[in-house]
């Protein structure tokens, strides 16, 4: 909610400013008298001259007293929701407060927005007596992610006759951030190897709080139910058995966002398909009580992140997944060629379940992301096909296709590749990875 902050009268430029501030009618107003005046004077008529002084002094009467008035009004502005997925609708909240001693006359409120948002609000309000307020409301939606501003509000004073016309500003603005949409995913078993997930994450929660078969010499505080008695004989001293810390599963998020790894641009490009996905999969994982992480090309990750990446439950669990949101409602495209940076950050250790999303890869890069797999327990791919993606449905497909040798030296490299053809629905191909994934576990049973 925007902090109540009174307009600020512009006490610089007196005149200049008043005289600014005329409005069509009044600017003519004051040019006939002028010319009347002079006719006036010339003709030597002084009805004439009566009539061009009047003419001529009702504006700048209505800007003096407009210039002058001493309105104390004070704003606010909320957003409902702050934080809203692209192509809804947000709420803004607009709340006057008239705190003077004297009535207002008729105001005219606007607020400044983005053009990707809509039109510019605008709203004329009556009178607004001492001490009283006026609210007013206007919906913005955009079709684009991103962090847009609103404001600062803008207040337009005129007077009775409409000769004058002044604007006063407030200094408070809010953020609407716009991020990518969220597509729920069933609650599949990707299983296989990948640790802590499907039935390796239940044998992990299971196992979290067994005793570890090593003891350690006894601390003060420790519970003596926990006396390792045979290390005791054996070492001669009060030995206890160690309790093992829980570990959670864990999945790390990759996004190529690589400039030359898509084509195209706006709500319904590949590059914003494979950004929605991301955000999909990762508020997915974090609600199935995953430790998650965000990598991209780059090698970067969402600021305030610790080494095994964004966990907790409730509170922590919906901050997480706000920052992670909020990092994706402004990512870019990327100035990088490839994908090396984010295998040299995968070499730390074992990843848990890998799951990338991957524009168009040569040669090259597809030998980066297949050595991946050798840093995950589990790893998963999907590759935007960027022959469907760019050429119309009715166009014939080029020979010798580069893409499905892409995905045969993920799929040989030990990844479950599935391919993305055009504004494929994320849900479906979810549930594909898990048939392939389950396809190939079987297979390689028979096979041993």
């Amino acid at each position: 909610m925007g902090a109540p902050a009174e307009a600020d009268r512009e006490e610089t430029g007196g005149i200049r400013t008043a005289l600014g501030g005329l409005t069509t009618r009044g600017r003519s107003f004051l040019a006939a008298g002028i010319a009347a005046v002079i006719c006036a004077y010339i003709l030597g008529q002084a009805d004439l001259r009566r009539v061009g002084l009047l003419l001529a002094v009702l504006p700048l009467i209505c800007a003096a007293v407009l210039y002058r008035t001493r309105y104390r009004v004070a704003g606010s502005r909320r957003l409902s929701p702050a934080r809203v997925p692209a192509g809804s609708e947000a709420r803004v909240h607009l709340r006057m407060d008239n705190v003077s001693r004297l009535p207002t006359g008729l105001l005219m409120l606007q607020d400044r927005v983005p053009y990707v948002l809509g039109p510019r609000p605008r709203f004329v309000l009556d009178r607004v007596e001492p001490g009283g307020r006026r609210e007013v409301s206007y919906r913005v939606r955009s079709d684009l992610r991103g962090r847009y501003p609103l404001g600062p509000l803008q207040l337009r004073l005129t007077d009775p006759f409409g000769m004058c016309e002044l604007t006063r500003s407030f200094s408070t603005f809010d953020t609407l951030t716009v991020i990518p949409k969220v597509e729920p995913l069933p609650p599949i078993r990707l299983s296989g190897e990948a640790k802590g997930y499907g039935d390796g994450r239940q044998r992990s929660l299971a196992l979290a709080g067994e005793d570890d078969v090593i003891p350690r010499g006894y601390r003060y505080g420790d519970d003596l139910r926990r006396v390792h008695w045979r290390s005791t004989a054996r070492y001669g001293e009060l030995m206890v058995r160690r309790e093992e810390q829980p570990q959670r599963a864990r999945c790390t998020v990759l996004l190529d966002t690589r400039g030359g790894a898509y084509e195209g641009a706006g709500p319904d490009s590949a590059f914003e398909w494979a950004v929605s996905g991301a955000a999909s999969v990762l508020v997915h994982m974090l609600e199935r009580g995953f430790s998650v992480r965000l990598l991209t090309d780059t090698g970067s990750s969402v600021p305030g992140e610790g080494a095994d990446g964004f966990a907790g439950s409730g509170h922590e669990s919906a901050e997480a997944a706000g920052l992670m949101m909020d990092t994706l409602a402004v990512i870019d495209h990327s100035d990088g060629t490839g994908l090396s940076r984010a295998y040299d950050v995968l070499r730390g250790g074992n990843e848990g379940l890998l799951v990338a999303f991957l524009g168009d890869l040569d040669e090259e890069q597809a030998t980066v992301v297949a050595k991946m797999r050798q840093r995950s327990g589990g790893a998963v791919a999907f590759v935007l096909d960027p022959d469907t993606w760019v050429r119309e449905p009715s166009d014939v497909p080029a020979p010798g296709n580069a893409h499905e040798e892409r995905l045969r030296m993920l799929r040989e490299a030990g990844w479950t590749a599935v391919s993305v053809p055009r504004a494929a629905p994320l849900a479906e191909l979810w549930r594909q990875a898990d048939r392939e994934r389950t396809g190939l576990a079987a297979l390689s049973g028979e096979a041993r």
